[in-house]
This record gives structure tokens, sequence and C-alpha cells, in this order.
């Protein structure tokens, strides 16, 4: 064989060098390792989320947690408006489209000849002891005005009076169940999708049967109910805990720091109120406050204390405002609302047509 210098050639392969891997190398490769199969995962979750979010894309959740399509950057004239409540606002039982906020939207840009945006941010479950949370949650919204549209799920929550079961507050709004939204503002639809799909497996693909064991109060029976209806046996198992085991505050006391003893035993619901009106008007944002329909004569006089309560806090602030619907709607009638609580298309309707000139004059 031929050889040049000191090379030698022989027919074998020549040896690779041995590598040693060093402690510092072994954490790196680690590391990495880690990060790309944590990437992968996050990667293939947030897939499988976006997809069951088209597949559910009659409820009109978006990747925010709030009903409707995203609102991006706020523009030059623009004026924003957010609705804050439970089923009622969320539009439990209909479409996005179908809900009061979607309507008193489009009553406004027919009114205006400036941009209107309204943000629908109710969530089934959600009562007054949500709304600064929630206010704090779509802060970067940047909205002029705020709505608060609630009362019945404060109808649930045990007057502070009765010390036989203890009072309950719904002091934590149903998004902060996900530590995803959180800590990133994104809501996973996912987890919702898969509890229904097993609550269907377990009862024989009979969905209405599932909801039926579980209590739940309503079931509206149309198509949208698919993951909405989650949202609400979610939140009912929730409130089902704290009944029994009490609940657990953030901060001790804290939770009835609030409270509005003048509205006896309604001095819970007064306080998240007027908590959430001083969070707005903190911010500069003016409030429109909202007597929903009547439901009860426990409602009526829930209401009366809300008003008084009202009066005697923001009566000198021109920015606060409160707008009593109650004998707007007959929620017996099944044209305006379909299980005696939740409003039909028509009772939304109804609904912002009664609030469009209250609000519009607030945005002047």
């Amino acid at each position: 064989m031929a050889t040049s210098g000191n090379a030698r050639v022989t027919g074998e392969p020549a040896a690779l060098p041995a590598i040693v891997l060093t402690t510092r190398r072994k954490i790196l490769f680690a590391s990495v390792a880690f990060l790309l199969f944590a990437s992968s995962t996050v990667a293939g979750c947030v897939a499988l989320d976006v997809y069951a979010r088209h597949r559910a894309r009659g409820l009109g959740l978006n990747a925010w947690g709030y009903r409707g399509p995203a609102i991006g950057r706020k523009q030059p004239g623009e004026a924003r408006i957010a609705a804050l409540g439970g089923s009622t606002v969320f539009g439990y039982g209909v479409a996005w489209t179908e809900a009061w906020p979607f309507y008193l939207e489009r009553r406004i840009k027919a009114s205006r000849h400036q941009r209107a945006t309204l943000a629908n941010l109710g969530m089934p479950r959600d009562s007054a002891a949500t709304f600064a949370a929630t206010l704090d949650d779509y802060a970067y919204l940047k909205c002029d005005l705020v709505i608060f549209y609630e009362g019945y799920n404060d109808l649930e929550t045990t007057p502070a009076d009765d010390t036989s079961q203890g009072a309950v507050a719904h002091y934590l709004t149903w998004r902060h169940q996900s530590p995803i939204f959180r800590w990133t503002g994104y809501f996973p639809i996912l987890p919702l999708v898969l509890s229904e799909k097993a609550m269907q497996l377990m009862h024989g693909g009979d969905l209405n049967a599932a909801y039926d064991s579980r209590a739940i109060v309503f079931r509206p029976g149309l198509a949208t109910r698919v993951t909405a209806g989650a949202l609400k046996a979610t939140a009912d198992m929730q409130i089902a805990l704290e009944r029994r085991f009490g609940r657990l505050s953030p901060d001790g006391d804290s939770a009835a720091a609030n409270d509005d003893s003048t509205c006896g035993r309604w001095s819970q619901y007064c306080g998240a109120v007027q908590q959430g009106v001083r969070h707005a008007r903190e911010r500069g944002q003016r409030v429109i406050v909202v007597t929903q329909p009547y439901l009860s004569d426990l409602h009526i006089d829930q209401q009366r204390a809300l008003a008084a309560s009202l009066q005697r806090e923001f009566a000198g602030d021109s920015g606060v405002r409160h707008v009593n619907l109650g004998h707007l709607l007959d929620l017996h009638d099944p044209q305006v609302a379909y299980d005696g609580l939740h409003l039909t298309s028509s009772g939304n309707e109804r609904i912002a047509a009664a609030l469009a000139p209250s609000v519009l004059e607030m945005l002047r």
C-alpha cells in the first residue's frame, strides 16, 4: 500500500475519538431533551385545544375566555363596554349572537357614528363577588363602561343572618379554576369538552341523562349546550363542595370586609356590588348596575336592598347609574325565557333595547 510521509493507510476504518460526557454536559443534554419533550407536549395540547375549540365553535368562547371574537387593540375614538355577570350575560342555551350583549353592541353601533365594541365577559355561575376579579383579568381591554348584570346567582348564597348552614360566597370566578388562565390569560376549552364526553360515555351516550343525574336545575336542550353545559356542571360541583365543607378564602376574613351591613340579609351581595363599582371607578370606568327581570319575591327583596345601597353610596357620582328592568319581562312566558330563567333570542333583544338608551347616554 502506498504511504505518504508518516501517514499509514490500512483497510480498517479509523477509530472515532471517545466522547466524554462531563457532569455539566450531562445536565445540559438532559435539560435540552426535557425542553424538547415539554415543548412538543405543550404544542400537542395546544393543537388539541384549538381543534376542540373549532368543534365547539357554536359556543363562541374564544381563546381568552369570553364569548365572541377576540377583541384587538383599542382604536382611537373607539368606545368599549364590558358586560359582567353569570349565565344570563353569557347567553346560556343560545348562540353568542343571540345573547343580549351582542344585540346591545349592534344597537350602539347603529346609533353612534364612532366605533363601539362590547365584550361579553359573562360566565355561568359568576356572581357579584367576581366582579372586581373579572375587571382585573380583562383590564387590558381598556373598557370605558362596565355593565354589572347579576343577582340570580347571589340568591343562592345563604343569607348572612342564617347560621344553620353558614354563608357561602361565590368568591372565585369560574375561569380561575384553570391555572393556565390564571398564569397566561389563555382559557383552554379541551377539559370542558372531555368532561362532557366522559359524562356521555358513562350514560350510554345520553347526555341529557348525564345532566339529569347531576341535578342540573336548567337544561336548554339546544345544540349550543355543548360545553356550555360542562361550564355549569363543573361549577356546580365546586359550589356543592363549598356548601358541604365551607369555603377557603384567600385571606382569612377579608372576604367579609366589603359587606354592607345596612343591607341586612343581603350584606354580602350589596358589599360585592359596591366593591365592583368602586373598582371600576378607580380605573376611570363608568358603571351601570342592572336589576334583572324579577325572578321571585326574594329577588325583589334583594334588589330593593341593592337599590337603596347604591343610592347611599353613589348618589353624587354621575358615573354610576342603576337601571331597573325588573318588570320588563315575564319569565313565565316561554317566548322570552325558555326555562323560566334564561332568555330566548327574543327576550335578549328586549333587554338590549331597554339598556341601549342608558348606555348611549353614559358614553357621551
